[in-house]
């Protein structure tokens, strides 16, 4: 898979001083709903700490249903502000659903309550081509190389079976030919089986008009650890400042490029904090993949080999048109809602944003401009 253009290299982790400088963040008072005032007063002065509480150990969330899985839960919890930590755990909740449920408007939950009731529909209907994809079976999915580099755990294992074309963009091979096989297999399956049924078929997003989202039809669960096992470990390494080390939900998906498919895909960044994009085949020429430099919301707009590409979300790129033949893309988007809670009470990003990164620079320039500017007025006083 061909990487080019040059991108912005992240220089230090992300270290920002917020509310009242000691690396919290400022929030409204909240009540827990049917809790008088006096239960609540302990906990009226609430900030979400900006770094996790590593020594503390969350409670348990497993049987709490709704929007949000647990392991959510268990994440945000970290950075609650001490005097909640130790609060009943439908405070906690309360809480936290509160922060989370800024993220859905009603108009986005009804959207959402329509998606699941169609997902339940497929899964009580449609019977998978390969039972064996809907289980984690590392040593079946993998390659021996990754596995080991995940096993040591470390900067330097993984470093030692990836290339670095472009900063900040990891391209190496992950994952059994067998897998990439079965796994186009069962997406063709149950694209005959939709168009066989007359169902609509969900795209993936508003960008691609061919493909489907894998966790629509039985894979959220064996994706999910392939997340948090297999893709979290890395990203904790290379993209902490964005979120990389409190990845906690993902949204799943191919995506298909041919002629009769969608041939290329324009500039864009991506509803994640890490991405992984893996080629799964089939013969192909053309449709390599561009980056071109990272960007915060506000500067979004300024032979084939299984690869996997690994690369922040936010990082600008694109598909360039296929020239010939199918391929067909295995994405995997990995979000922390604990970093979008984060994001709000920040004003710029010069620590990953190149754009913000500029914009500091050239207020650094304008500073030291007027401070000699100062300096030579004063000075020419002086010698009248």
């Amino acid at each position: 898979m061909a990487l080019d253009s040059p991108a912005e290299r992240r220089d230090e982790v992300v270290q920002v001083a917020m509310g009242n400088g000691n690396g919290v963040a400022p929030l409204q008072p909240l009540r827990p709903a049917g809790r008088p005032a006096a239960a609540t007063a302990p906990y009226l002065d609430r900030r979400l700490r900006l770094n996790p509480n590593a020594e503390h150990k969350p409670q348990d969330y497993s049987d709490v249903r709704g929007e949000y899985a647990p392991a959510v839960y268990s994440a945000l919890e970290r950075h609650l502000p001490p005097s909640l930590l130790d609060a009943d755990r439908d405070v906690k909740l309360h809480f936290m659903r509160d922060i989370l449920a800024r993220y859905w408007p009603q108009g986005e939950r009804n959207k959402v309550q329509r998606h699941k009731e169609y997902r339940q529909r497929i899964l009580h209907l449609y019977k998978p081509l390969h039972e064996e994809l809907y289980n984690m079976h590392p040593s079946t999915f993998f390659l021996p190389t990754f596995l080991e580099a995940v096993r040591s755990n470390s900067e330097e294992s993984f470093r030692s079976f990836m290339t670095e074309p472009i900063p900040g963009v990891y391209s190496f091979a992950m994952l059994q030919p067998t897998f990439c096989e079965m796994l186009l297999e069962e997406v063709e399956n149950f694209e005959k089986w939709v168009h066989a049924m007359k169902f609509k078929i969900m795209r993936p997003n508003t960008m691609n008009k061919y493909g489907a989202v894998l966790d629509d039809f039985g894979l959220e669960a064996m994706l999910n650890q392939f997340m948090e096992q297999f893709v979290a470990p890395i990203s904790r390494v290379f993209y902490p400042e964005v979120g990389g080390g409190t990845l906690d939900s993902h949204h799943a998906f191919v995506v298909e490029y041919g002629k009769d498919r969608d041939v290329e895909l324009g500039f864009h960044v991506d509803d994640s904090e890490v991405t992984l994009n893996v080629c799964l085949g089939k013969q192909f020429s053309g449709g390599e993949l561009y980056f071109r430099g990272i960007r915060c919301e506000n500067h979004v707009n300024s032979e084939t080999q299984h690869e996997a590409v690994l690369h922040r979300g936010r990082h600008r790129h694109g598909a360039r048109a296929i020239s010939s033949g199918l391929r067909i893309n295995l994405l995997l988007w990995c979000r922390s809602s604990v970093f979008r809670e984060m994001k709000k009470y920040q004003k710029d990003f010069p620590t990953w944003c190149g754009e913000c990164q500029r914009e500091k620079r050239g207020r650094q320039s304008q500073c030291v401009k007027a401070t000699k500017m100062a300096f030579l007025r004063g000075a020419g006083g002086a010698t009248i």
